[in-house]
């Protein structure tokens, strides 16, 4: 094999490199390298702080987007089924999105590391802008869900393609704090997205809500193309696996049907479930085979071990399940239990979504500080941990109930920033954005499955169907406050053995050196 010396100016390599996911040392700026193991294409001017801001004011508004279209059309869904006569379909339109949004996750992230990330941001963002335009205009609900399965592409492609353009532009040690300005966001997306959703159908028109996506997403690639060419390329270029890219994503298509039918549209033990398990199995085998075998496999398998990665993306998946399921469930809790109205209900979730963000802050500024960075990890979790017994263990009025779920959510949110970074820091650059893909992916698989498991919980300790977001409901209304608060009493007691899932993973994951300066300049902390 050929070899050649690079001289690469990312500002990772400002401070010794961190070991690779094989173990073997990453390569110095200026040392003679494997061709295998280099950047292709090394970064010609380093970005000024001034130009990095900007890119990230423009990652910030694309993040904005996919936060926001998750949420914003849930509001809105008893508005187009009265104008589409068609309420039997509705839970397609947020569903279409899911599982086209999981599903390329990973195809994303891989193809950023092949093609580079201008070309993946652009075709994300188009796609994006397309199913927006689609949806606006859909004259029916099957056009409808089909724009929004479209949309979901495009909003698939952003979450990884983000985390994956800030790892090439700030080093991991820097790129803490980076990811909790995406945690806030993404909070401020998922709290303001329904309040905008509703506010649109009732005094505009629900096609706003398709519409405001265009001057965003264009807003966002004005700002960030002219600065793209500046940005350090370590991408490479090599065969497509668009076998083993088939694969993953059928696998992950019909495990999210799964996840979204049982129990709601068919009864878990039902032919129907229990052959989609069966093929989504094989599938998911059928993949694992193929990328064992294949010379450049879509997802290579190694990347997935290692002493960092796999306890990484556990840990991350974990919190996120945790949170996404509490966030689901927790405003049938306070309607029964506390008698709030659903917007008292939606505001009283606040606390949950609003201080894991601060939890997030917290760490980032620690990892770009300390040296056992994991620490603040393993110190929140715990803390969460017991608040999550107490939430368990006791009944009590709304202001504690808050007071915990804001302890719970304070240590859960230290766990993002601590997983996307050691995830990143942990494989070679030209392989960042498929771990960052990968590893979304995985986040999202586990946040669906905790959805549906709570909502199976609530199922054999209620005796009603309470599933969210179905074509159909049970007697919520008849259900007594006791049994609901003895009912969540297991939903508590599983959100608090994920977050114990994540700090054992926390604590088994090697700390390896964060590349970068040692501390951050004055000006890039303001």
């Amino acid at each position: 094999m050929n070899k050649f010396e690079r001289q690469s100016r990312h500002p990772a390599d400002q401070q010794t490199l961190p070991e690779t996911a094989a173990g073997d040392a990453a390569p110095l700026p200026g040392e003679v390298i494997e061709l295998s193991d280099a950047p292709p294409i090394a970064p010609q001017v380093p970005l000024t702080q001034s130009e990095v801001r900007t890119i990230l004011m423009s990652l910030l508004l694309t993040m904005f987007l996919a936060a926001l279209d998750q949420t914003i059309v849930a509001t809105a869904l008893p508005t187009i089924g009265r104008q589409f006569n068609d309420v039997s379909s509705l839970s397609w339109v947020i569903s279409a999105y899911l599982l086209a949004s999981t599903a390329v996750a990973p195809v994303f992230g891989t193809f950023s590391d092949i093609y580079g990330r201008r070309a993946m941001i652009i075709v994300s963002l188009s796609l994006f802008v397309a199913g927006s335009v689609l949806c606006a205009v859909a004259p029916n609900m099957t056009v409808l869900i089909l724009a929004r399965g479209l949309q979901g592409l495009g909003g698939g492609g952003i979450m990884p393609i983000v985390q994956t353009v800030i790892s090439d532009v700030v080093s991991p040690r820097e790129r803490g704090q980076y990811q909790a300005y995406f945690s806030g966001v993404w909070v401020i997306g998922g709290i303001g997205g329904p309040i905008l959703g509703g506010v649109f159908a009732e005094h505009l028109h629900w096609s706003m809500i398709f519409w405001i996506n265009v001057p965003l997403a264009l807003g966002a690639l004005a700002l960030l193309l002219p600065k793209m060419g500046k940005i350090p390329v370590f991408h490479r270029r090599r065969k497509v696996d668009w076998l083993g890219g088939v694969l993953l994503m059928a696998a992950a298509v019909v495990i999210m049907l799964v996840l979204t039918w049982g129990g709601n549209r068919y009864t878990w033990l039902s032919p129907v479930i229990m052959a989609m398990i069966g093929a989504s199995i094989a599938l998911a085998l059928a993949f694992v085979w193929h990328a064992r075998n294949a010379d450049e496999p879509f997802l290579p398998l190694p990347l997935m071990g290692g002493t960092v990665v796999p306890y990484a993306m556990a840990a991350g998946s974990c919190a996120m399940g945790a949170m996404l399921g509490l966030t689901v469930h927790l405003p049938l809790y306070y309607e029964v239990v506390y008698h709030l109205s659903a917007s008292e209900a939606g505001l009283a979730l606040i606390p949950l979504a609003a201080v894991s963000t601060v939890g997030a802050a917290i760490a980032g500024r620690t990892m770009a500080r300390a040296r056992h960075y994991k620490r603040v990890a393993i110190i929140g979790t715990a803390c969460a941990v017991l608040a999550g017994v107490a939430l368990a263990l006791t009944a009590m009025p709304l202001w504690g109930l808050l007071a915990l779920l804001s302890v719970y959510a304070l240590g859960l949110g230290t766990v993002f920033p601590v997983s996307v970074v050691s995830v990143q820091n942990s494989v070679m650059r030209f392989q960042i954005g498929t771990a960052t893909g990968a590893m979304n992916f995985f986040r999202a698989l586990m946040a669906s499955f905790m959805v549906a498991a709570f909502s199976a919980i609530l199922l054999m300790t209620l005796g009603a169907d309470i599933s969210l977001g179905g074509e159909h409901r049970g007697p919520v209304n008849s259900i007594a406050a006791a049994d609901m608060v003895a009912a969540f009493r297991y939903v508590f007691g599983a959100a608090t053995a994920l977050i114990a899932t994540s700090l054992l993973c926390m604590i088994l994951m090697e700390e390896k050196p964060l590349a970068g300066p040692a501390e951050i300049p004055a000006d890039m902390a303001e």
